[in-house]
């Protein structure tokens, strides 16, 4: 493919992103950006260092642009969630820490409700550590997963440390099923002719992919290496195809063979965190955006991440662009144009002031 897939169109402000969402309400679209830290001057620089008593930028569409109207208080965020349940729209929030240093990561995870046109505090989580929601149904079932833990010497859970999901009762989420995980870093669910699955990552604990039996959740599947990210699943031709991110060691594309994924391609080595699945009139797309490699003590920020075209049974490099410390991704359509919005966390002097970039996506 000769011309670029991506366009860049915009900067955003930013200082050490995390995650992003975005939705509509009433014609307008909006973006919001969890951030982990600001920068503290004078101090020197540390991925897992800064200012963590920050907040949220919410962004609105104007044009083919993002401009910052409003933001909400998020320390040391790591994720905001978007989810319908009916009529009814939510926004939810996690949070790793709170603190300058020395940092508590024994935090409150807020879910908020759109009432009276503005968001409004709905429901708190007594979270440690938390790291990504997945809001997802099945069938009239409503339910809202939140990974999170880390072990780490000197830190203490006053709060729940296992990651957990929760279902809603018609006003409230309730405590629903713990999962065994140590290193929760997020959640994702498909569904597959009758089976509905739910992949949990773990950084230490290795990482599973579990199937809903009618009651609960159980293991279908387990991946016992560390340095669990993320994974995402499509269908291809009625087959179930499944990408696993790993930090430390590799991204893989897997087959279901009817009982298990079975590994079919590698797609990068380490540094991977997170991706986005692109379904356009063209093809399928994968988006990998990578984050580091090395140790929190001495990492390398990784400054380039690619994307991927379907080709029937495998996933092919079609392009490579600039990111520095990527940690998310996510797409979406407006006006008819598609666009790519990246979250970008760390410059390569470990400071958290640097822009995410917003892309049209040409394919």
């Amino acid at each position: 493919m000769s011309e670029r897939i991506l366009t860049p169109i915009q900067a955003l402000a930013t200082t050490g992103a995390r995650a992003l969402a975005t939705w509509q309400l009433d014609d307008v679209r909006y973006l919001a950006v969890a951030q982990l830290a600001r920068d503290i001057p004078g101090e020197p620089p540390h991925m897992n260092g800064g200012d963590s008593d920050i907040e949220a930028p919410l962004f609105r569409m104007e044009g083919e642009r993002f401009v910052q109207f409003d933001a909400f208080q998020l320390s040391g965020g790591e994720d905001v969630e978007y989810f319908e349940i009916g009529a009814r729209r939510f926004l939810t929030t996690a949070g790793i820490r709170q603190g300058r240093g020395p940092y508590d990561l024994n935090t409150q995870a807020t879910l908020y409700e759109w009432r009276n046109g503005a968001w409004e505090p709905h429901q708190h989580f007594a979270a440690f550590a938390a790291k990504q929601w997945r809001a997802f149904a099945i069938g009239e079932r409503q339910f809202l997963a939140l990974a999170q833990g880390v072990t780490l010497d000197g830190v203490d859970a006053t709060h729940p440390r296992s990651s957990r999901i929760f279902e809603w009762n018609g006003e409230r989420f309730e405590l629903f099923q713990t999962i065994d995980g140590l290193w929760g870093y997020d959640w994702n669910d498909f569904q597959h002719g009758d089976m509905h699955l739910l992949a949990y990552s773990d950084h230490v604990s290795g990482s599973a992919v579990m199937r809903w039996n009618g009651e609960q959740f159980v293991t279908l599947q387990r991946f016992e290496e560390k340095g669990g990210r993320t994974f995402r699943f499509f269908e291809a031709d009625g087959e179930c195809w499944m990408v696993h991110v790993n930090l430390l060691a590799h991204t893989t594309l897997y087959r279901f063979d009817g009982e298990r994924f079975v590994e079919t391609q590698q797609l990068g080595g380490p540094g991977g965190r997170e991706l986005c699945l692109i379904e356009s009139e063209r093809g399928r797309y994968l988006v990998r955006v990578c984050f580091i490699t090395g140790t929190p003590q001495a990492p390398v920020v990784e400054r380039e991440s690619q994307i991927f075209e379907w080709t029937g049974n495998t996933f092919a490099l079609v392009e490579t662009f600039d990111t520095s410390a990527a940690t998310a991704a996510i797409s979406f359509t407006e006006g008819g144009t598609r666009y790519l919005a990246v979250a970008n966390s760390l410059s390569a002097e470990q400071r958290f002031g640097v822009a995410s970039t917003l892309y049209r996506f040409d394919a």
